[in-house]
């Protein structure tokens, strides 16, 4: 059993996974590698998202991160060693990429994915490739062993959440809210019947993640899913204790635990 089946079977009956998104080489190389254990101390899955230069998919909060990132001259390499270094400490969570599809595919697919599994990463979630056109890319993925993490939304029509179950692996992200990543108010309307509709065409756990920002929603999606992904929240945690000098590992250190506490005994039946 792989390291993702393994997570969501030995939570199963328990509670739902916490899966964790931390901006790779935020604020820098070495700040980034700390964030990272921070994380993994809390959350039994961690997405590492590769800077990239035009996130269409992020809002201001992983905006921000990108950009630093980037400035601080991080770059995919870089994020590949970051992964590398994590499993040379013996992290044995599950370690996913999270990334658009320009640094892929500049870099080629069949190498990309190589060396995605040559690091350790379990799997790949790539925001910006449609189902339809990611034939090639599945492929090098399915050759080399890594999850194939595919998006279903609310607007996704039955025919491609069935294509979409079909193909991926791992869990399926199920984007909880329209639009950029970043804050919510509260959870949208309607997520249980858009849950029960995918529940239809898979047995793959379902993660809910986009605009889940407070302990009291990712209890909520808890209650609905087998996993909950939050990001931004955990980034904004970091950016906010920048801004007024304070220790972003301390802030997302607590950030990370109220999260993961409000999902203890909340496991779905």
């Amino acid at each position: 059993m792989n390291r993702v089946a393994r997570v969501f079977e030995e939570l199963r009956g328990r509670r739902p996974a916490l899966i964790g998104f931390l901006t790779a080489g935020f604020p820098d190389g070495p700040t980034s590698l700390l964030l990272a254990r921070v994380l993994l101390s809390h959350c039994d899955i961690l997405e590492v998202g590769i800077p990239f230069s035009d996130p269409v998919m992020d809002g201001p909060v992983l905006q921000e991160t990108a950009r630093m990132a980037l400035e601080s001259g991080f770059r995919l390499e870089d994020s590949l060693l970051l992964i590398k270094n994590l499993r040379n400490e013996d992290i044995e969570k599950p370690l996913l990429f999270m990334t658009y599809y320009n640094p892929v595919l500049r870099r080629g697919p069949a190498l990309f994915a190589r060396e995605a599994a040559a690091a350790g990463a379990d799997g790949v979630i790539i925001a910006d490739l449609p189902r339809e056109e990611g034939g090639a890319w599945l492929k090098e993925a399915r050759e080399c062993g890594l999850e194939r993490i595919l998006f279903v939304s609310p607007t996704t029509s039955k025919e491609r959440i069935a294509s979409a179950a079909a193909e991926a692996s791992g869990f399926l992200y199920c984007i909880s809210a329209l639009g950029t990543t970043g804050a919510r108010d509260r959870l949208a309307e309607g997520l249980r019947d858009y849950l029960c509709r995918i529940r239809e065409f898979t047995d793959l756990p379902l993660a809910l993640g986009i605009g889940i920002t407070t302990p009291e929603q990712c209890r909520e999606a808890g209650v609905l899913a087998e996993g909950v992904i939050v990001g931004s929240a955990f980034m904004r945690a970091c950016l906010e204790a920048m801004r007024t000098g304070e220790d972003p590992a301390a802030a997302l250190d607590a950030a990370a635990a109220h999260m993961r506490l409000s999902l203890e005994g909340r496991a779905r039946p």
